[in-house]
């Protein structure tokens, strides 16, 4: 039994995080009013590339949007470093989505998590109704009642660092520790954090299982693991590179979604074992799937700009375009009442994507704070959606009316 230790740890406010990542190198600005101020405050946490990379923005409201989330600044320097951001990172047309209309209706709401640069994430439904997130790099996990907008966080083991969350029948939230090799479990009522090490060096994805025992891949390490909550008995075996996404089938199987191969995999909960079925094109990966009420596999093709569908009974695969093209990098998926939804995460503004198996027809919307980027979808027992936006520190409902 691997209980590592048990903390007190309340619900609190958290200052805004100064101290996120390593100062990055410094790069070739062009020239102009701001640029020293761009260069003391971003690069201090970010590399150049952050900003000469991105898909710019078109005025100094949506640049503020999305620095505002990472720091609190005074309006006199946020201004100038807007206006200086607009002035050489204009929005590219070239990453502008493809907006599809459709029969669907959509209502998106949406909250700021507190914490300053937490790059907010995977939010999920407890029991209760209540909407939990991870706040990955402030190593802390926050609580939403969507009813009054009321928010409060719980820290972490600050070495955590959680990717996602789980919770169980219980309201416990267990989470994925990413950076120092465990699954914890955090008790709301108490503020309580037990946790269990892992051989694994990175948890990553976490599903319960009906047999009450949680599963999990490890990315980089290159693992499946099971853990049982009972006894604190771990079990982790090899697997392909880069396990992600993971998903638990009515039948019981574990599906695993691959992004360091171009395959899927189907686990028994029991043994273990994994049967691989192999993705069309060998630079295909896969990060998150979903299941729909007749079994099949629903998959995003990240690196392809295609969303996909594996028949398990007999390995048939069938692939769609998505509608921004082989650049639009799809990446979060759910199904929801055999609907398929997903984002196109390499497109600015972020587009939620519906696609109908049955008419194979697309429909897609502007996320409104679509900075980037959607990297985990959560169906609610209403069978609506939760989405963030990691980048900009937002939790998002996606209400559904088909």
């Amino acid at each position: 039994m691997k209980h590592l230790l048990k903390l007190t740890l309340l619900a609190s406010a958290i200052s805004p995080i100064t101290t996120l990542a390593q100062p990055g190198q410094v790069g070739d600005l062009p020239e102009g009013p701001g640029k020293q101020l761009v260069q003391t405050v971003c690069f201090s946490c970010h590399t150049a590339f952050n900003i000469v990379g991105s898909a710019g923005y078109s005025n100094p409201q949506e640049w503020r949007h999305v620095f505002d989330a990472m720091i609190d600044l005074p309006d006199a320097q946020a201004n100038t470093i807007a206006e200086y951001l607009t002035t050489n990172y204009p929005a590219r047309p070239d990453r502008a989505p493809v907006l599809i209309p459709g029969p669907a209706e959509i209502e998106v709401q949406e909250w700021t998590a507190p914490t300053l640069g937490q790059r907010s994430r995977d939010p999920i439904e407890a029991p209760d109704g209540s909407i939990w997130w991870t706040g990955m790099w402030a190593s802390l996990v926050g609580r939403l009642d969507p009813a009054t907008g009321e928010m409060e966080e719980f820290r972490l083991p600050v070495t955590a660092r959680p990717h996602s969350i789980v919770p169980d029948a219980d309201g416990n939230i267990w989470y994925t520790g990413n950076s120092n090799g465990t699954i914890g479990k955090l008790d709301p009522a108490t503020g309580m954090i037990t946790q269990f090490e892992t051989r694994a060096a990175d948890p990553h994805s976490a599903a319960f299982h009906p047999n009450g025992k949680l599963y999990f891949t490890a990315q980089q390490s290159g693992m499946l693991g099971m853990l049982d909550p009972e006894t604190g008995e771990l079990k982790e075996v090899d697997t392909q590179p880069r396990p992600y996404g993971i998903q638990v089938a009515a039948n019981g199987t574990l599906w695993i979604a691959y992004n360091g191969t171009n395959k899927i995999g189907a686990m028994d909960p029991e043994t273990m074992d994994v049967r691989y079925y192999d993705i069309p094109n060998a630079a295909s990966r896969v990060r998150r799937l979903g299941l729909d009420s007749k079994g099949m596999v629903w998959y995003v093709n990240s690196t392809q700009g295609k969303i996909g569908r594996l028949n398990p009974a007999n390995g048939e695969i069938k692939e769609w375009d998505s509608p921004s093209g082989a650049r639009s990098a799809p990446y979060a998926l759910a199904v929801v009442n055999d609907k398929v939804w997903y984002n196109e995460s390499g497109m600015r503004p972020d587009a939620l994507v519906r696609f109908d198996p049955e008419t194979e027809q697309f429909q897609s919307w502007a996320i409104p704070s679509g900075v980037g980027i959607v990297r985990n979808m959560w169906v609610t027992k209403d069978n609506n959606l939760l989405i963030h936006q990691s980048s900009s520190n937002r939790i998002g409902l996606v209400t559904i009316k088909d």
